[in-house]
């Protein structure tokens, strides 16, 4: 096909919004009334070592299960709604105990928010028995807005893509060709960290919201609810992204991925 059809540009506008849109930053700094660089500040001496541990921890939970996914993952809207009240749920419990409940609370929301990303990228078509397209749902908790201006050239979504293409590609060799049971193996540990420098500085906003007053238990909750809605909406754009290159091509849903986003 030469161009996209009106109900396909409609859904790629849809996926525009979504992946170029309002940070996670943006949206606690609305729930908080006071921007995230206030928040962070707030983090007392040795809180980043405690969120990178729970970041690495959370994500060796996640390469466990997205490395076993099946073709039983949901992406209907009950399916979502269910995730997200779960991880309000881990996110309550979290936010009663401070800074230190995110070593229990993070790998369970992040897990149960994987679930969700899997059951969106198998609605959009993807065979979840891939192990490129299990990384690829792990990948998700590392796109997303920047928050720059409109005028910056490349797309962050492109950008951020393009940095994860190649070792994701290795990732996928590797356990294709060895199984899941090496998850260990430098190329797989490399792949995480190259997920965890972006998942964890947006992990560190939602620990700084965590640690004002009167959040609590209740911010706890709240905050997950945000947390999980923004990487649903990061996958709902990726994942139609995908479909739609598999559709057109992927130069072609570029160029029109870049149209409408100018």
């Amino acid at each position: 096909m030469t161009e996209l059809t009106q109900m396909d540009r409609a859904a790629l506008l849809a996926a525009v919004k979504k992946l170029e849109g309002k940070t996670l930053a943006m949206n606690i700094a609305a729930k908080m009334g006071m921007p995230v660089e206030v928040l962070l500040r707030l983090l007392p001496a040795g809180a980043q070592g405690q969120v990178g541990m729970a970041v690495d921890k959370a994500l060796q939970a996640c390469l466990h299960v997205a490395l076993r996914f099946g073709g039983e993952a949901d992406g209907t809207s009950a399916s979502k709604r269910a995730h997200t009240w779960a991880t309000a749920a881990t996110g309550a419990l979290g936010g009663f105990f401070g800074l230190p409940g995110l070593a229990f609370e993070l790998p369970l929301t992040t897990t149960v928010m994987l679930h969700s990303i899997a059951g969106i990228a198998r609605s959009q078509g993807e065979d979840l028995s891939d192990p490129a397209v299990a990384l690829d749902c792990l990948s998700v908790l590392a796109l997303g807005p920047e928050g720059k201006t409109d005028d910056v050239i490349e797309s962050a979504y492109y950008t951020t893509r393009a940095g994860l293409a190649q070792v994701t590609r290795e990732a996928a060799a590797f356990v294709a060709q060895k199984g899941v049971s090496k998850e260990s193996a430098p190329i797989l540990i490399s792949f995480l960290s190259r997920i965890g420098g972006r998942f964890g500085m947006e992990v560190s906003e939602k620990a700084a919201a965590q640690l004002i007053p009167i959040a609590g238990a209740a911010g706890g909750l709240a905050l997950n609810v945000l947390f999980t809605d923004h990487f649903q909406r990061i996958a709902e754009g990726h994942f139609t992204v995908r479909r739609l290159e598999r559709a057109y091509g992927p130069e072609l849903v570029k160029q029109e991925y870049d149209r409408l986003r100018a």
